[in-house]
């Protein structure tokens, strides 16, 4: 296997191109496939079409897309242009669209018409109304910008350090907050993450989830970096997703629990026939798993079972499993730190923790941002010794493992006394009635703060009562001040694109329900 190392797009597309011209890069759910040569030319096609419309090395140009062939070939054409991309995942509208582009400075926003019910175009024109210097470019997968590429201006490769990639992340209430990264910055990952998932030539990985995620993006370059085939579904469907990657002989399906959830009800409806028959493992992330959901995917749908990893969109995977860890190792923890990376957990009272300590986990890496696009956000991001502070609670273990015991800001304070609601969590995940859950803290005038779990149960089950509920949660050893008071159940658990719980909907809906004491 050839595997490269160039550490910019333009010239992973081209060596790839030279190296496996005639293998396959992308398949889609339609059953369009294009080889890594065809890619390249598609990608000059589409930089000569963007530039006869004025994009220009360094204009911002700003996608919202889905996982579209089209548009994993417009990442590589705008890297052709020398463009600094800012990829918009779809769950944003257009508060927070035309409060990125207008921030960004974008020149250009491209998005699709109508896709799942929403008027993505109407949208567009209506941002491009009210942003001084914007175009708006509605496209579907027959129309984006073709031209030719002889007109195509001479290729200048970027800097280590140059920006290429603006990509956008989200708290509970705040704008969103633009990450500075580079080419460099996410080839290392995507160097990184294939080695940790025994990615080789000839693998075939899902690409399942929004593509302008930095996880997308990372997949792309772990494509071009090891000569495997992505699997592309544009909008991901239990059913009939599963039934695409299977039958396209997918080794790596992801990518995270709801996903890996699908994949789980998917095998147990035909438990004589193997659904991913070539599997090599699981790949996580996106939120932390519970332990037994690796174990039933590693009995039930063969290979490694779950492979996760943790990070976020201003540092990604910081750290990851490895497909030869120990089956423990991988239900249980996020992996250990990729290469390059320095991490600590640090704890309340500012010292260092040891192995085995909890604390708020701290990290310097070769895939960290260059910093935010307002650098006033900066100063809170890193602390006194240049680490960024990435706000997760951990616990490194003494073989230099991570597992996420929290967030700062995910701890529910009643009574004065700290309750982790995702230890509580991977408790109920446990129950054999329950499918997904979410503990949150809801404003209580007694206590401070109340915990509530809100279930989502499986269509098979009785519905739990919260009396059982906390049954359950005293017999297996939870103190009774982290048993929750209230329950909700719910359809479905709320979860944005890479499969975090959106808990701010849910403490939303439920801050003014009924409880009583």
């Amino acid at each position: 296997m050839m595997k490269l190392v160039e550490t910019n797009l333009w010239e992973l597309v081209m060596t790839r191109s030279d190296a496996s011209p005639d293998k396959e890069m992308l398949v889609d759910e339609q059953g369009r496939r294009i080889t890594f040569s065809e890619y390249m030319i598609a990608a000059e096609e589409m930089a000569a079409g963007l530039n006869s419309v004025g994009v220009r090395k360094g204009d911002v140009v700003a996608w919202e897309l889905p996982t579209w062939i089209e548009t994993v070939i417009l990442a590589a054409a705008l890297s052709r242009l020398g463009a600094v991309q800012n990829p918009i995942i779809a769950i944003y509208r257009e508060r927070e669209v035309g409060f990125c582009v207008k921030q960004a400075n974008a020149t250009v926003l491209i998005t699709p018409g109508v896709f799942r019910g929403f008027d993505f175009g109407n949208m567009g024109k209506k941002i491009e109304s009210t942003v001084s210097g914007l175009r708006h470019l509605p496209v579907s997968p027959d129309n984006f910008p073709k031209g030719d590429i002889t007109q195509l201006p001479n290729y200048s490769a970027p800097e280590t350090d140059e920006l290429r990639w603006l990509c956008y992340t989200s708290g509970t209430t705040a704008d969103p907050k633009g990450a500075k990264h580079t080419d460099t910055s996410i080839a290392a990952i995507g160097n990184s993450m294939g080695e940790r998932l025994d990615v080789q030539e000839g693998d075939r990985p899902a690409l399942v989830f929004p593509f302008p995620h930095i996880g997308g993006l990372t997949w792309l370059f772990t494509s071009l970096q090891t000569g495997s085939t992505l699997l592309c579904d544009s909008s991901f469907d239990p059913e009939t997703t599963t039934e695409f990657l299977s039958s396209e002989s997918c080794t790596h399906p992801g990518a995270g629990t709801p996903f890996h959830m699908a994949y789980l009800a998917a095998q147990r409806s035909r438990p004589d026939e193997p659904i991913f028959p070539n599997v090599k493992n699981f790949p996580g992330g996106g939120a932390p798993k519970p332990p037994l959901l690796h174990e039933e995917v590693k009995a039930e749908l063969g290979g490694s079972g779950i492979v996760s990893g943790w990070g976020l969109t201003e540092a990604p995977i910081l750290t990851m499993g490895a497909s030869t860890d120990p089956s423990e190792k991988l239900a249980r923890t996020e992996g250990r730190a990729m290469p390059g990376v320095e991490l600590i957990a640090i704890k309340p009272d500012g010292k260092k923790a040891q192995a085995g300590e909890e604390g708020e986990l701290r990290a310097k890496a070769p895939q960290l941002m260059l910093g935010y696009l307002d650098s006033q956000l900066d100063d809170d991001a890193f602390d006194e010794n240049g680490y960024f502070q990435t706000g997760d609670l951990g616990i490194i273990d003494e073989d230099g493992y991570v597992v996420i015991s929290g967030r700062l800001k995910d701890v529910i304070i009643r009574y004065g006394e700290n309750i982790s609601a995702k230890e509580v969590e991977d408790l109920l995940f446990q129950h054999p009635s329950i499918m997904d859950v979410a503990v949150i803290g809801l404003p209580d005038e007694v206590t401070g703060e109340r915990a509530c779990a809100v279930l989502s149960i499986n269509k098979e089950a009785a519905p739990i009562t919260i009396e059982e509920m906390q049954k359950y949660l005293d017999d297996a050893g939870l103190r009774r001040n982290a048993i929750p008071e209230q329950l909700e159940i719910i359809e479905l658990i709320p979860r944005n694109p890479s499969g975090k719980i959106t808990k701010n909907v849910l403490k939303e809906e439920f801050k003014n329900s009924a409880f009583l004491r």
